[in-house]
């Protein structure tokens, strides 16, 4: 089941909603929590199971670190908080890695190990690192143990967040799961971001997910370079679109339900450096890396040689967590590499530069980028590149090429514009001038809602095209 579904929306939502709202509040996290699994289960009813070992594992090995450092015995702690990590990261590897491995051997020393087979459960990489970031905050000290089961089991299974992140860490909730208050402004607030959200998935990632459908399967060795710069720009738009636009979605049900995630994007396309895009793409994995990887090999506080080494660690890691595929470790590595390279040798050229050629600078690297993640196979990719380049010898333009700019010029004027603050800005600025409080206002959100709620409808009624691309993450 997913948010831009018919099934979500009229069915699930509503029931989950209605009661939620009409139980006693010692009872909503019961609720959640059961809405939440039922959500899971519907998709993947079998990982329930595991999702359940996994929630029960942390849970109790959380409240034996916290006893442990209580009664001063910090070895015991360590030793079962090592106890989760490996569970946990064991967990992820079996499922998400072992047929790669597996295939990695075969094809290395021509082996023929056969692969398992095994599906991959849907979000697991979420929902293990929030888990981990638990255990790991509880033997630090920066969060209190929970001691509900309860209470725990809602916070890592809670569907607004759970199969697509953000990735929410206990610490940054965990006062909202004992002492939340539900309000009409922040209920209000929750549909006007799930409404976002909604529009950026169905009305526009969907539609340019078809453009680069139809530019990646013409071949990359007869691409004009237009065309596959199309191409590129149109999955770059796409998964902004699809993932961004979950995330809004998953913090306006949040708020719904009385929770307040962090943010997980704030116009990445709009940098102006490759630091800067990762400050503001998928900002819940680089926190989550940043706390727990880079910080723990000591950051930049042992010199350059190890900052070095702890870029590239975080960077690798980064790759692997997208996928088990080859190309998603060299997309790792890709932007490894070049955020050393801008720490320690362009920094001081860019600066320099004025923004709009730091801005291109960016954007150039960054669709490079997306055609390496958007390739299984690496030679594919690598041919898309060259393709970008004049390598297919099919030009620079051609009829498809006029054909497709033509079809999709408004759509990608759209995708232009709302991948910036200007959107936001205007719409404040008119808010302000109106005020608050106008009818007018009231007036115009309600039509845009219901705009965008019946637009997305209609199309999801006849779609057959409704994909959410982090899922498989």
């Amino acid at each position: 089941m997913v948010f831009s579904s018919l099934l979500f929306l009229f069915r699930f939502l509503p029931a989950v909603l209605l009661l939620y709202y009409i139980a006693p509040r010692k009872f909503r996290n019961v609720i959640l929590l059961l809405f939440s699994l039922f959500f899971y289960a519907w998709g993947e009813p079998k990982y329930v199971l595991l999702m359940l070992c996994s929630i029960t594992v942390d849970f109790f090995i959380g409240k034996k670190v916290d006893w442990c450092k209580k009664h001063g015995r910090t070895a015991s702690a360590r030793e079962w908080l090592s106890i989760s990590l490996i569970y946990n990261i064991a967990v992820l590897c079996f499922f998400k890695y072992l047929d790669f491995l597996i295939g990695s051997i075969n094809a290395v020393f021509g082996t023929a190990i056969p692969l398992t087979g095994i599906p991959l459960p849907i979000g697991i990489s979420f929902f293990t690192f929030q888990t981990m970031s638990y255990t790991i905050d509880v033997y630090l000290g920066v969060t209190e143990v929970q001691t509900s089961w309860i209470k725990y089991g809602t916070y890592v299974s809670m569907f607004p967040q759970l199969i697509a992140g953000p990735i929410v860490q206990y610490k940054t909730i965990a006062q909202q799961m004992e002492t939340r208050r539900e309000n009409a402004a922040d209920f209000a607030e929750g549909v006007h971001r799930f409404m976002i959200g909604f529009g950026k998935k169905v009305l526009l990632a969907n539609n340019i997910g078809v453009l680069w459908d139809t530019i990646s399967v013409m071949g990359a060795g007869s691409l004009p370079v237009a065309t596959a710069w199309l191409g590129a720009a149109a999955y770059a738009f796409q998964i902004y679109f699809d993932f961004s636009g979950y995330s809004d979605m998953a913090i306006g049900l949040g708020k719904m339900f009385g929770f307040h995630f962090l943010e997980n994007f704030n116009y990445p396309y709009i940098s102006t450096s490759i630091t800067e895009f990762w400050r503001r793409w998928h900002i819940s994995l680089s926190s989550w890396f940043r706390e727990y990887v880079y910080i723990p090999l000591g950051g930049n506080r042992r010199g350059i040689k190890k900052q070095i080494r702890n870029i590239a660690v975080v960077w690798m890691l980064t790759g692997i967590w997208h996928g088990a595929s080859w190309n998603f470790v060299l997309w790792g590595v890709y932007y490894g590499a070049l955020l050393i390279i801008e720490k320690f040798v362009l920094k001081d050229i860019l600066i320099k530069l004025p923004r709009v050629f730091r801005h291109i600078y960016a954007l150039f690297f960054v669709l490079i980028g997306w055609v390496i993640f958007a390739f299984d196979k690496i030679a594919v990719g690598v041919q898309y590149i060259g393709a970008m380049f004049g390598g297919a010898g099919a030009g620079l333009v051609d009829s498809t090429t006029i054909y497709l700019l033509y079809n999709y010029a408004v759509l990608l004027v759209i995708l232009v514009l709302a991948s910036t603050e200007l959107p936001k800005k205007v719409a404040a600025l008119l808010i302000r001038k109106a005020g608050e409080n106008n009818w007018l206002v009231t007036i115009a959100r309600l039509v845009f809602y219901a705009g965008v709620f019946f637009l997305g409808v209609a199309y999801l009624v006849d779609a057959t095209y409704n994909p959410f691309l982090y899922f498989r993450f």
